[in-house]
């Protein structure tokens, strides 16, 4: 066993639980090489929870180790399959052998393969459980836990909505309000003074009319034809 450490300066080791007591390796099994643990030969008392643990108190993922005396084995992964993923499932024996071999799931009977070995193809979390497999004559293995991880859901982000149009810009009708304010007083006024000019009376000289009394006849004589005609001039003002 060995611990995979990025900070070689961390003190990684190998530590054990079973029969309810943790020890390290080195001390009371196994041998320790830095961060790695070897045991040369194992017995059933060397089945229980494995893990590294660094100096600072650091751990790892831990493994389930199960050592047995009998005569059939399942050789399982001791680490979680993620979701999708192939599964291979092992029946041997202490003598190696390609014998018939059934596979069970939780006490219940799966399928038989000739060839001792089981492949699940795209391991779904259903198929997590406790198996075992047995082989006629040898006997039975003991159960073995295959751990399924699910796969990270996908976090879907909600559909962009288009943003609404932009309100119509206000200062156009600014503007123009501003022109009607300028403008309008002076037109009013422009219109005015048209007004009155057009009624006002035209030219500088008031107009003058003219009357011609007729002459006297009392008073014109035979010898007056070439006396002047006094005419009365009527002058008329208007203002």
């Amino acid at each position: 066993m060995s611990c995979e450490e990025d900070d070689s300066s961390a003190g990684w080791t190998v530590r054990r639980r079973n029969r309810g007591k943790t020890s390290e390796c080195g001390v009371y099994w196994g041998k320790s090489t830095g961060s790695s643990c070897s045991i040369s030969h194992t017995v059933q008392m060397d089945s229980g929870v494995y893990w590294c643990e660094s100096r600072e108190g650091d751990t790892s993922n831990t493994v389930n180790i199960t050592v047995t005396g009998g005569a059939v084995i399942l050789q399982s992964p001791v680490l979680p399959v993620m979701e999708g993923a192939a599964v291979t499932l092992n029946c041997t024996t202490k003598t190696p052998s390609n014998l018939p071999a059934g596979f069970y799931k939780d006490g219940s009977l799966i399928r038989t393969e000739s060839t001792g070995q089981m492949t699940i193809h795209h391991v779904s979390k259903s198929d997590e459980g406790l198996y075992k497999c047995h082989i006629s004559g040898p006997g039975e293995s003991p159960p073995s836990w295959l751990a399924v991880r699910a796969l990270p859901t996908a976090t879907t982000s909600p559909t962009a909505t288009a943003p609404p149009p932009p309100p119509a810009p206000l200062l156009p009708i600014a503007r123009l309000v501003c022109h009607l304010v300028v403008f309008c007083p002076y037109c009013i006024s422009t219109l005015l003074m048209l007004s009155l000019y057009r009624n006002r009376p035209g030219g500088n000289v008031p107009p003058i009319s003219m009357a011609t009394a007729p002459p006297n006849q009392a008073d014109e004589g035979p010898d007056d034809d070439n006396d002047d005609v006094i005419a009365d001039v009527t002058t008329a003002h208007h203002f």
